[in-house]
């Protein structure tokens, strides 16, 4: 065993099967999961990749838990747990925050950490809880630019931690069998109710206040409390959905963020109540491994309705609207075509048209515009919650079935057109063979004619 960074002056080394009180949950439940990071060293590792940290066969973690640091040991400052990373000489270390349950995290705790982090030579603070995020560098909670500046600041949702586990699991990534064992009964356990972790079930009071003045026909503001929370909640909500469609699929599904919001949270945040002020919508991408096109979600607080589509390119091989499009229908076969359209995109800066699946199927034709050929589809599924979009607790629960039968009607269907591979040709004869033998043919052609020539002229200048 490694010796202690110099800065503990007391913390156990976490256990996969913890001995304390009944009312210290997030203690147990913190125990298991920094345990089973440290016994299965791919899982633990993976996790840390997802926060930029290199790690390699040399690479080992310890966890601890119950920890008293040098400095700063204030009884009401006392972090859950510390991760130490050594690489050679090489060592990462980072305070370990969890809650569970209800209980959220707060700047002003979060700030005390970040300090203590400092005072130790700590290098990261990393919190754990029910609140989610979209990267794991976006933190849920709003900090002042000096606290960021003391140490890193990382946030993982119980739920994150669980997809991870489950995915690692199933896509055979733990060879060990005894520690596919560990591993799997740490998805038992986070699965269950006694540990106090859940999913985002509802949005806040202030999705309802939004809701109710869109629908009043008021004006929305960029910079007020409600529109700012309404957006950090679909944030939580759509980081949620991704973890939800990756345990459904088995493959890891992403929020897709603009590499300049990556950089600046606060620059998202702005720019989507802007949106949501100015347009009264919200949206987000998803990314689904091998799938035709990324899906974007919408909500549209006008029409109180969800949206998800996915756009693809027409195929470049039919020469007609209708051919086209029989091309896609092909593929939507299976769907069931209720709330499903089909938008219709043309070349130039002409508007899109749209049309019903239902009626696509019976009569294809209507879809065609005189002297213009469909350039791409974009197949949009739409779902009207009525009143139950102003409910916080109906709206979560809509949107999260509704995505995932868009997923199966649509998006597992949908395929990208690809241009057909060149076949080749019949006489398999190389186009500079068959140019050189054309040359000599002619070269042949040539010669023979000016031997007839010279022939005849013989003939005619000989004795008579």
């Amino acid at each position: 065993m490694e010796d202690r960074p110099e800065f503990l002056v007391r913390g156990e080394r976490a256990r996969l099967f913890p001995v304390l009180a009944d009312t210290s949950k997030e203690g147990r439940t913190l125990s298991i999961v920094l345990a089973c990071m440290e016994t299965v060293e791919d899982f633990g590792k993976a996790l840390l990749s997802d926060l930029g940290i290199k790690t390699g066969a040399r690479t080992r973690l310890e966890a601890y838990t119950e920890v008293v640091l040098q400095k700063g040991g204030d009884a009401k400052v006392r972090p859950d747990g510390l991760l130490v990373l050594r690489s050679g000489a090489t060592r990462w270390t980072a305070l370990v925050e969890a809650k569970v349950g209800n209980t959220d995290l707060t700047a002003q705790q979060l700030e005390s950490y970040l300090e203590l982090a400092r005072l130790n030579g700590i290098d990261a603070l990393l919190t754990i809880s029910n609140q989610f995020a979209p990267l794991p560098s976006h933190h849920p909670v709003a900090l002042s630019g000096a606290s960021m500046k003391k140490a890193s600041l990382w946030h993982w949702s119980w739920m994150y931690v669980l997809t991870q586990a489950t995915l690692h699991l199933e896509n055979g990534d733990v060879g060990d069998r005894e520690q596919r064992v560990i591993l799997n009964e740490m998805i038992r356990f986070l699965s269950h109710p006694s540990a106090g972790v859940k999913g985002f079930d509802q949005m806040p009071a202030a999705w309802t206040a939004v809701a109710n003045a869109v629908q009043a026909g008021g004006t929305l503001s960029a910079k007020s409390s409600d529109v700012q929370e309404v957006v950090g909640a679909w944030y939580q909500e759509t980081r949620d959905l991704s973890l939800i469609l990756s345990r459904q699929l088995g493959e890891e599904v992403s929020v897709k963020v603009p590499r300049a919001h990556v950089a600046d949270p606060g620059l998202r945040i702005k720019e989507d109540a802007e949106r949501l002020a100015q347009e009264c919508r919200l949206r987000s991408i998803f990314s689904v491994p091998n799938t035709a096109a990324a899906i974007e979600v919408a909500v549209d607080f006008n029409r109180r309705s969800v949206y998800a589509s996915m756009r693809v390119a027409a195929p470049g091989d039919r020469k007609s609207t209708k051919a086209r499009l029989t091309w896609l229908l092909r593929q939507l076969a299976k769907s069931k075509p209720e709330s499903v359209h089909v938008r219709f995109y043309w070349p130039g800066r002409g508007a899109c048209t749209q049309h019903p699946l239902t009626v696509l199927r019976e009569c294809p034709e209507v879809a065609e515009e005189s002297g213009k050929v469909v350039s791409s589809f974009e197949v949009v599924y739409a779902r009207d919650l009525a009143g139950r979009f102003a409910q916080r607790k109906n709206f979560v629960a809509d949107l999260e079935q509704a995505i995932p039968d868009f997923y199966e009607q649509v998006g597992q269907h949908l395929k990208a057109w690809q241009p057909q591979a060149p076949k080749i040709k019949e006489s398999r004869a190389d186009p500079v063979d068959v140019g050189t033998e054309a040359i000599q043919k002619e070269a042949e052609i040539e010669a023979s004619e000016r031997n007839a020539t010279s022939g005849d002229l013989d003939q005619r200048e000989g004795p008579a």
